[in-house]
């Protein structure tokens, strides 16, 4: 696989590439803290579930590993390794921070007049348009197919600035995407069922197509052996998570939707 190029200035790339792990590793941090803070700022409402913060957490790691790391390294020359980062920061990381909830804290965390300054942001035009599951996989799906059929590839791996662009979409599509179908936080523009799950099965065979032709067509200089097992790790890893995101979105449906049953005694209702 063609790596960055650091024989003209060895010093120079090094310390960009180190210098962008340690930022990710700083931003990383301060988003751990500030849950953490937001999440104690809160304390006098209704408990919190304790396997948001967990999952919140293990999210956050999974981004770790993808971008600063051995794995990270790993995947400038092994495209197995780099699809292994592919998953963990645009899927099962985007999964696991979803169902932290993080909005929700934060609106817990912050006085009446700041909660709702950010619920305004969240019903403004241009979050609405971001967050339309349509809109959401054509960034996420969209910008997989860019990736990996255009010379952007070998770009990314030739350049600091092209690499953290790349990667930044990768996670911030996969995080909007998989909120727009299973989201826990507020949504005021939430789709109708419908049209979610039909872009979750459109999503998923955009999904599994790509990886179908990452087999039969490794990216140029990738050896066929490690691009067709990096190819099978996109198809049956991503496979696995889908299956994931087709429960969650059923769940919620059935949550929902399921009629509230009231005792004949007039207790208080049993609802979802």
């Amino acid at each position: 696989m063609h790596t960055h190029d650091s024989s003209s200035s060895p010093v120079t790339s090094l310390d960009g590439w180190f210098v962008f792990e340690v930022l990710v590793v700083a931003l990383l941090l301060i988003a751990a803290a500030g849950y953490a803070w937001f999440l104690w700022a809160g304390r006098h409402r209704s408990a919190w579930p304790l396997h948001r913060p967990i999952l919140l957490y293990l999210g956050l790691a999974c981004v770790a590993a993808s971008l600063a790391g051995p794995l990270a390294q790993a995947a400038h020359g092994s495209f197995t390794a780099h699809m292994v980062g592919h998953l963990l920061l645009g899927m099962i990381a985007p999964l696991l921070l979803v169902l932290a909830a993080p909005v929700s804290v934060v609106l817990r965390g912050l006085s009446v007049r700041r909660a709702r300054a950010v619920v305004r942001v969240l019903r403004s035009p241009y979050v609405r348009v971001i967050t339309h599951p349509v809109v959401a996989a054509v960034l996420n799906a969209g910008g997989l197919w860019v990736l990996y059929t255009t010379p952007l590839f070998h770009a990314m791996h030739g350049s600091v600035w092209v690499h953290a662009l790349v990667h930044a979409h990768i996670f911030l599509a996969g995080y909007v995407f998989t909120a727009s179908l299973v989201g826990l936080d507020p949504d005021p523009h939430r789709a109708p069922f419908k049209l979610r799950a039909g872009v979750l099965i459109a999503f998923i065979a955009a999904h599994s197509i790509l990886a179908k032709w990452l087999y039969a067509h490794p990216p140029a200089g990738v050896e066929l052996a490690d691009g067709q097992f990096g190819a099978q790790l996109m198809y049956y890893g991503g496979d696995a998570v889908d299956v994931l995101l087709i429960v969650l979105l059923f769940t919620g449906w059935y949550r929902a939707t399921r009629p509230r049953v009231s005792s004949s005694d007039g207790s208080r209702a049993v609802s979802s």
